[in-house]
């Protein structure tokens, strides 16, 4: 106990936040699901973001999907327990696809 009758203050330091991004890549014709085609933390996740950025492809955030995706080995197919959140993915690319299909066209 302090005698000086001072109060402690307790300073929490902020939880620094790193930075974590994948990109999958889905073809049809020759995949059997998407694959991770980059993953990374800090820096690389932020060059992920920027090229996605810079091409025009939809980012989706997802905690706990990002870490799922960085864990696994690059150009490998998602395991089957990640199908549904990644299809449901795949439905808000192909909605944000329209919708820019839409503004672009007048429609």
């Amino acid at each position: 106990m302090e005698s000086s009758g001072k109060k402690k203050e307790i300073v929490k330091k902020k939880r620094e936040v790193i930075k974590q991004a994948a990109a999958l890549k889905y073809s049809p014709d020759s995949d059997i699901a998407p694959r991770v085609i980059a993953a990374g933390k800090g820096q690389i996740a932020e060059n992920i973001i920027e090229a996605a950025k810079k091409n025009k492809i939809p980012i989706y955030r997802d905690e706990k999907l990002v870490r799922a995706l960085g864990s696994l080995p690059l150009g490998q197919a998602i395991p089957p327990e990640l199908y549904e959140i990644v299809a449901e993915i795949l439905v808000f690319i192909h909605d944000v696809d329209r919708k820019y299909g839409e503004l672009v066209n007048g429609r």
